[in-house]
């Protein structure tokens, strides 16, 4: 296990933390999260979404306490915890779980591209196109990831005004009666915006490659809150627009809204909206690879270029095998249901241990 320190050249200043934390929660997921999270607290959701949004803001203040006290990533915290072997056994399954992220990610905006652009697309060949692409930048090291997410939250930021659009239609009286869901439903519906909050969870491994990381947290903060603004202001407009019954059978909800864009020069916006889109979601899957790759570089001491071939090489077959909308969804719940449990489960278990340990060690120093 190497234990290697990044070169200051390869930093990145405080303020880059949150779009860093905002650009990965940001991505493919917003495009259609509403009618997920309106199954069990129907349009109560609104109030899962900021549970949620809560939520994430302490998992990732516990994140910064043992990432603070440790200095290093997530791979030092299991070998301070657990020792070299077992402690490297657990990072390797985190690192499965990171490309089940990124494979998630890239297959569903294909299936995007699919549905509403080109049904015959062939999924390999565009999937090794992006693939090259991904290279390019990872290559470039972490400052050039970080310039790809803070260009992606500039260049798609400007579709949330496409939110004006559907207002004009909106009635905001299908939200009421309010507060008329019980606990349980309101929590089951924040589970299920689990997926699209996935990705800050990266700082373990991005962490020791941010300028004055104390600095940092709170520009991290700024990030998840920004995200859980958007998200709110998302779910309020489609709640707004579509009733409960038409919700149900909108898949894409936010890509249906777009349809309704009336703009002098263009004539079907949703496809300027999707290829746009793809400027949100490449940072996220960069960053995804670049945490995976450094981290097969940190346990087995291989050369991360030569790492990263095998790691596109595996997204690409792995893409290619789900083929159909109901392996896509399976795929989609599978990586939300392993998400919650890193999240809600193991991160915070994680925290209480270390911070016991780190505490029990120094006193007997």
């Amino acid at each position: 296990m190497m234990d290697l320190k990044p070169n200051e050249n390869n930093k990145v200043s405080p303020y880059f933390a949150m779009f860093l934390v905002h650009k990965m929660q940001i991505g493919v997921g917003i495009l259609g999260f509403e009618r997920v999270i309106a199954k069990d607290a129907e349009y109560d959701a609104w109030i899962s979404v900021l549970i949620a949004g809560i939520s994430v803001n302490v998992i990732l203040w516990m994140c910064f306490r043992m990432l603070h006290k440790d200095g290093n990533d997530i791979i030092s915290i299991h070998k301070y915890l657990f020792g070299r072997w077992f402690g490297g056994g657990l990072s390797v399954i985190l690192f499965i779980y990171f490309l089940s992220v990124v494979i998630t990610i890239l297959r569903t905006y294909t299936e995007v591209i699919q549905v509403w652009m080109f049904p015959g697309v062939n999924v390999l060949m565009l999937m090794v196109i992006f693939a090259l692409l991904v290279y390019n930048l990872v290559t470039g090291g972490f400052r050039v990831v970080t310039g790809a997410a803070f260009l992606g939250v500039l260049i798609s930021l400007p579709l949330l005004l496409l939110k004006y659009f559907p207002l004009k239609y909106a009635d905001f009286t299908n939200l009421m009666p309010l507060f008329d869901h019980s606990v349980k439903e309101l929590l089951l519906s924040a589970k299920a915006m689990t997926l699209n909050y996935l990705g800050f969870e990266f700082l373990l491994m991005y962490y020791p490659f941010l300028n004055e990381p104390r600095k940092a947290e709170k520009w991290a903060h700024f990030g998840a809150i920004f995200s859980t603004i958007i998200y709110l202001i998302s779910t309020l407009v489609s709640f707004a627009y579509y009733s409960q019954d038409q919700l149900k059978h909108s898949v894409w909800a936010t890509l249906t809204l777009w349809k309704i864009v009336d703009l002098p020069f263009v004539e079907r916006f949703e496809y300027v909206g999707i290829a746009i889109w793809l400027f949100a979601v490449i940072p996220n899957v960069c960053l995804g690879v670049w945490a995976v790759s450094r981290g097969m570089k940190r346990i087995f001491a291989v050369n991360q270029r030569k790492s990263l071939v095998y790691i596109l090489g595996i997204t690409v077959l792995a893409c290619t095998w789900f083929q159909t909308r109901q392996a896509v969804d399976q795929l989609n719940s599978m990586v939300s249901r392993f998400g919650f449990w890193i999240i809600y489960a193991y991160i915070p278990l994680l925290f209480i241990l270390f911070m016991v340990v780190h505490k029990v060690r120094n006193k007997t120093k």
